[in-house]
């Protein structure tokens, strides 16, 4: 089953929308439903999210939510910055006032690794717990999902990578991001980094779209400036790669839209100033905009690519694919311009009278400037990729879960020209 399968129920390579699949006109009543003349559908589309709770101070309801899911015993993981920082100690204090007895558990780094999931697990296993709560980033929300994989279906971690491996079900989950652009807390996907084979997996199920999202703007302020920028451009490169998808339909479309048109516009002042209200509420919308759509559309050779440079290097993963996004832009816009077009729109670009393959153009040069307005490098190689890396990267990019819904074909001579040309 590919990733689009696991998302829409469509072929991955019908991009049209629902008005140009040939069902315009009258639509059809009632139809016979035997064996022999089951109606085809001629295009349809399934989207997931959690139920969602949204604005400054809705961290306060996180023990109703855990409450609501049955929890009693509920397991929180956290992060040491998050511990510092004071917002785990809040999230216990509101489990706790509503009756519930919290554990937490904060041994996360960035990028979680296979070994901490499972030390986080057989914490969680030996202690009694049942919801399961994050607080923090994407990394400190995969890794409360990976904890759920395992509890519900045993194993380890990595039996689980591809599409639609998880197939018990998992624990409730409640997931409170602490910053903008991830996208974790509303999609169906988990990224693990494989210590051995030094390269990031992903796992793609909706029983992995989480229960509750809890997105409290206040929680976006103590974050550093380099993760302010990482978290930004992923939620940008969400909602770009979401829109462009082999997988993409109109319910994904105005919120990739619009998630491009609040970060161009207020990602860069969140940078500037990291208290103003109305800049952080717009970036907490935004990455959940962008989640919304891309964990319905999928990705795209962006985010497939960065996951192996994310593995081999243990690199922000949004720095990644801010280095990388400019240069997938101009590779997919050759296949199809025309798709860029509302995407540069959104941007605040001219469209009007300019030629798609130029427009497309410009938003790559959109994105470039935004990357070093944010101080973010310009190549892999001050990343520290080499270009002996280039042949393993390449191979294991086409392996990656979001490869298949990238709108055009990628062969392996193109991955490592991408690679070269990024570095």
């Amino acid at each position: 089953m590919s990733p689009a399968s696991s998302a829409v129920t469509i072929g991955t390579s019908d991009r049209a929308d629902w008005s140009e699949s040939g069902c315009h006109g009258e639509l059809l009543g009632p139809q016979k439903t035997s064996a022999d003349a089951v109606p085809r559908a001629a295009r349809l589309a399934k989207f997931h999210v959690p139920e969602i709770l949204f604005g400054p101070g809705s961290l306060a309801e996180l023990g109703h939510c855990a409450q609501r899911l049955g929890g009693r015993r509920p397991f929180l993981v956290t992060d040491p910055g998050l511990l510092e920082a004071g917002w785990a100690d809040e999230a216990v204090g509101h489990l706790r006032r509503v009756g519930l007895r919290p554990v937490v558990w904060s041994d996360v780094t960035p990028n979680p690794k296979d070994h901490e999931v499972q030390a986080a697990f057989e914490r969680y296993a030996e202690s009694g717990c049942d919801v399961i709560v994050g607080v923090g980033g994407g990394s400190v929300i995969d890794a409360a999902k990976g904890v759920a994989i395992l509890s519900g279906n045993g194993g380890h971690i990595l039996d689980y990578a591809g599409v639609d491996r998880v197939v018990q079900p998992i624990p409730p989950t409640v997931m409170v991001p602490s910053t903008s652009g991830t996208g974790a807390d509303v999609s169906q996907f988990v990224i693990v980094t494989d210590t051995t084979q030094h390269i990031k997996i992903s796992i793609v199920s909706r029983t992995l779209v989480p229960d509750i999202s809890v997105i409290d703007p206040r929680l976006l302020t103590t974050m550093p400036e380099w993760l302010n920028a990482a978290t930004g451009l992923d939620a940008l490169t969400h909602a770009i790669e979401a829109f462009v998808s082999r997988a993409h339909n109109p319910l994904t479309d105005n919120h990739a839209l619009y998630a491009v048109k609040l970060i161009t516009g207020n990602l860069v002042r969140t940078q500037v100033r990291p208290k103003d209200f109305d800049a952080r509420l717009a970036m907490a919308q935004a990455a959940l905009e962008a989640g919304m759509a891309f964990t319905n559309a999928i990705l795209g050779a962006t985010h497939a690519m960065s996951h192996q440079v994310g593995g081999l290097l243990d690199a922000p993963h949004g720095v990644v694919n801010g280095v990388l996004l400019p240069h997938v832009i101009r590779f997919n816009a050759e296949a199809w311009p025309e798709r860029f077009v509302a995407l540069g729109a959104a941007a605040g670009l001219p469209t009007a009278g300019v030629p798609p393959h130029e427009v497309a153009g410009r938003l790559a040069d959109l994105v470039r400037a935004l990357a070093d307005d944010l101080g973010v490098p310009k190549s892999l190689t001050s990343l520290g990729v080499a270009g002996r890396d280039v042949p393993v990267l390449a191979r294991t990019t086409l392996e990656d879960a979001c490869m298949a819904t990238n709108p055009r074909d990628v062969g392996l001579r193109d991955v490592e020209k991408l690679f070269r040309e990024a570095l």
